[in-house]
């Protein structure tokens, strides 16, 4: 077995072998899962395992055993049971036993990523069917060793399995796992240009993911650092994961691979901030597209009423918190500068009028000018959803040529097409087509794919126009429920930032409209309406192709 699809494959068919009529499909993940890391665990740990058991029991009753053993062994981890996978085969008959003692015997850095897998139950139904000793006997055909399967194959392993498991559980659009295709290309842009911080003699910087999944983005990014710029740079790796299952993946790889488990938490960004007053260099996320924030609500409100708060700019509608999360990232920039890439639907760019908490939210950014680049990808490029995506850049570090300046890029012919659909991802960035895309962000000039704009045209103003009727009036029910006579007809223009208000209005109103006037008192300041079906829309269809910033 080669490839990660291979051993996926194979992983796949024993739990269809094992499991099949006594967990229902969409249980299987909570039973392989744990055993994949057990696996790999194991693998690590063989070689050293006769070592550990004689250190343990020599030191047990005299000292803790633990830091002895890992400076002897250096491991960051060990099991001293006498039992793996491997020996727990030769004793078929006592799995109700031995199989809780090998679980207690791994160190206690371990302990917490198996209590998130809640294994109890599982293991209990397999050991009354007799389908514990099946499970464990086809695991321990696959050499998981990190010589043998890497941390990268190991990550897609994982990340193949989830997909699998997910589509058995009928998740939603928003529950998915991004490729390998679509983090490559965020990472490049987050880190290409910045690369003179990068260099020199002690060099330290930190990589954030505020939805770490299985860490993939983390491990992608210090990748990225080393074989762009140096290994010497000391990448030091934090993120923070809601689901239990796919965070005690990320942990114990980070385990094995050497990085510091301790920097990956568990629980929701949003209400429960294990990072609070935390600073990092680089953030890459993809947030669930269209998941509802009402269960934080109460939480995400009260500190939006608070100056110093992380929602100050505004909060977006419950149904959808992916803007919640860019202002999360936003409170952890270094004050001498750090880069974000996250990963977003349509719906940051395109919902909310003037004055809604999401046109407030970007017109915070845009004012602010941390708004880098947009780059609109192709579709059916995720597995469990093929709508539209759209990376954003965001930085509190623009380069002198980008200050005051937005850069979109229109990517969405920049795919090829799977031999093999994986679910609903049925595209792909390959690899040169990546280097095209970084290639027009780098360069930074207009063409037929990149428009550079003024952060001003994604302004307007809201004006209120008012226009006398010709009859007395028409009576309105009042909120309070009183009449009152209105003698006006209301409309609204949304004049871009880029004019002059009553330049405008003389021109493109009056001539219309002679007896109207505009009630400024009312004037709302806010992003462009971002509907796509809007004349100042920055959706696909229309932005690339204007050559010039007119509206």
């Amino acid at each position: 077995m080669k490839s990660y699809q291979e051993i996926s494959s194979f992983i796949w068919s024993v739990a269809d072998d094992v499991l099949r009529g006594l967990f229902k499909q969409h249980e299987y993940g909570d039973v392989i899962l744990p055993f994949v890391v057990l696996r790999r665990l194991d693998c690590v740990i063989e070689p050293k395992k006769d070592e550990i058991i004689a250190l343990y029991n020599e030191l047990k009753d005299e000292v803790d055993p633990t830091p002895i053993i890992r400076k002897q062994t250096r491991l960051k981890f060990f099991n001293h049971s006498l039992y793996d996978l491997q020996r727990l085969k030769n004793d078929p008959n006592a799995l109700k036993i031995n199989f809780p003692n090998y679980l207690a015997g791994f160190s206690e850095n371990v302990h917490e990523i198996l209590e998130n897998f809640q294994l109890e139950k599982p293991v209990e139904k397999l050991i009354k069917n007799n389908r514990l000793y099946l499970l464990i006997d086809k695991f321990t055909e696959i050499d998981l060793h990190p010589a043998v399967v890497d941390n990268h194959a190991m990550g897609q392993i994982f990340e193949e399995l989830l997909r699998k498991f997910s589509e058995m559980s009928n998740e939603t659009s928003g529950e998915h796992y991004s490729p390998r295709d679509i983090v490559k290309l965020l990472v490049g842009l987050v880190f290409t240009g910045g690369e003179e911080k990068l260099k020199g003699e002690g060099i330290i910087r930190s990589i954030y993911d505020c939805c770490a999944g299985t860490g993939g983005m983390l491990t992608i990014g210090k990748d990225w650092v080393h074989q762009q710029v140096s290994e010497k740079v000391r990448v030091n790796l934090y993120g923070q994961e809601l689901n239990p299952q796919t965070y005690s993946i990320c942990k114990s790889d980070m385990l094995i691979s050497g990085e510091d488990p301790g920097n990956i938490k568990l629980g929701s960004s949003l209400s429960n901030d294990h990072f609070e007053g935390r600073k990092f260099d680089y953030m890459v996320t993809n947030p669930p597209f269209g998941v509802s924030w009402t269960s934080e609500k109460d939480y995400v409100l009260s500190e939006a009423g608070n100056p110093n708060g992380r929602f100050v700019a505004g909060t977006p509608r419950t149904s959808d918190g992916s803007l919640l999360f860019l202002q999360h990232l936003i409170s952890k920039m270094q004050d001498d500068g750090s880069r974000i890439g996250i990963v977003f639907n349509g719906s940051p760019l395109f919902t909310g009028d003037a004055g809604s908490g999401e046109s407030e939210i970007r017109r915070w950014i845009i004012e602010n000018d941390w708004l880098e680049c947009v780059v609109a990808l192709p579709d059916q490029l995720f597995f469990n959803t093929g709508i539209s995506t759209y990376l954003w850049i965001v930085t509190n570090d623009k380069s002198k040529k980008r200050k005051g300046k937005v850069q979109l890029i229109n990517a969405v012919d920049f795919f090829q097409p799977l031999k093999k659909s994986l679910g609903s991802k049925r595209k792909e960035i390959s690899d040169d087509q990546r280097s095209q895309i970084l290639d027009l962000y780098k360069k930074f000039k207009e063409d037929e794919f990149c428009k550079i704009f003024p952060n001003e045209f994604f302004g307007f103003t809201k004006v209120t126009v008012e226009q006398p009727l010709k009859e007395d009036g028409i009576i309105v029910l009042k909120k309070d429920g009183s009449e009152q006579v209105d003698t006006s007809l209301r409309d609204y223009e949304r004049i871009p930032l880029l004019e002059d208000i009553e330049e405008y209005f003389a021109q493109e109103v009056e001539p219309h409209l002679p007896n109207a006037w505009m009630d400024m008192e009312r004037d709302k300041v806010a992003t462009r309406s971002t509907s796509p079906n809007t004349s100042t829309s920055i959706s696909h269809s229309r932005v690339w192709r204007r050559s010039q910033p007119t509206c």
